[in-house]
């Protein structure tokens, strides 16, 4: 069997190593590093361990779409910077480097694949559609709205980072998804999402549905489809306040589904995902090494992907 495709949740990937890795600057007027180097160990470390068929750094061409905004106006709308309909608020030295991580994935010839009004999460939903049943596939993530992609019959799995670091990731499948959210499928998170809500992306829930009762709800009802069809149906079990919420959050359960669920379709590239087999430019990637201080992560990469000089 062939390694997997690996998907990189980029944007999620490097926020989170760019508070995990020390900054080790040798001087205050040197550029920071420690997220392209954070980054680049990562993609290192994964591919040493997995030895990947494929490999996409998946990008945000867009972090905030139009039609989830249209769906629901909250969506992500507390991370906009100063009342910027566009610009995320996020630290500066963290905002430099993404550059520098774009150089360093043209420089090694790593695929970075975003789509015109897309998340990341839509690129990494539409290879795992476009891929489904012809090899495995392994979505590197720190955050769980992309385990609604798990599917054991088809070999998608979510190795996530954001417990345990890259180096020890945990596997996300179904057997977890059970265990951990009372769920048996990624599609069935969907709804467990949809109505526990998440107050990172700006998506409310419904007002005192959380985690345990969603669960209980959805293994009595069998989906949110069904749920909503007994509470339209006056099911005598859902009463009281719990029904009024139910009732009162209708119009959100009817635009949540299009704002949690990532989009199978995303109009991917006709590129070539397969790792490199050489430097695509190695003169590039010596600049970086020498201005950022990432020689011993190029390094890396180089080794585990077993790279030859072009």
């Amino acid at each position: 069997m062939s390694g997997p495709l690996l998907l990189l949740d980029a944007a999620s990937l490097y926020y989170r190593v760019f508070f995990g890795v020390p900054d080790r600057r040798s001087s205050p007027d040197a550029p920071p590093n420690n997220a392209v180097r954070g980054f680049l160990d990562m993609i290192a470390t994964l591919c040493a361990a997995h030895r990947p068929s494929g490999l996409v750094a998946c990008w945000d061409d867009d972090w905030r779409p139009a039609f989830r905004v249209e769906a629901i106006p909250t969506y992500k709308s507390h991370r906009l910077a100063d009342g910027s309909a566009v610009a995320e608020d996020s630290p500066p030295d963290l905002d430099v480097q993404v550059p520098v991580i774009v150089e360093a994935l043209a420089a090694l010839g790593i695929a970075r694949v975003g789509c015109p009004g897309y998340e990341a999460d839509d690129v990494i939903g539409s290879y795992a559609a476009r891929e489904r049943g012809r090899r495995p596939v392994r979505i590197v993530t720190g955050d769980r709205d992309l385990f609604q992609l798990v599917d054991d019959a088809a070999d998608i799995h979510v190795l996530y980072t954001a417990r345990t670091g890259v180096r020890d990731a945990e596997l996300i499948d179904q057997a977890y998804l059970r265990e951990a959210y009372g769920v048996a499928t990624g599609e069935a998170y969907v709804d467990f999402a949809v109505l526990r809500g998440d107050p990172s992306d700006g998506l409310p829930g419904v007002p005192g549905i959380g985690a345990k009762t969603a669960t209980q709800l959805l293994a009595t009802y069998g989906d949110l489809a069904g749920l909503r069809a007994a509470v339209d149906g006056g099911d005598p079990a859902i009463k009281g306040a719990r029904r009024a919420k139910l009732e009162a959050s209708a119009a959100y359960l009817d635009a949540a589904p299009r704002v949690v669920r990532v989009a199978p379709d995303a109009p991917l590239p006709d590129l070539d995902v397969a790792p490199p087999t050489q430097v695509a430019d190695v003169s590039a990637m010596s600049r970086l090494a020498v201005q950022y201080g990432l020689a011993a992560s190029f390094d890396r990469v180089v080794d585990a992907l077993g790279l030859a000089p072009r």
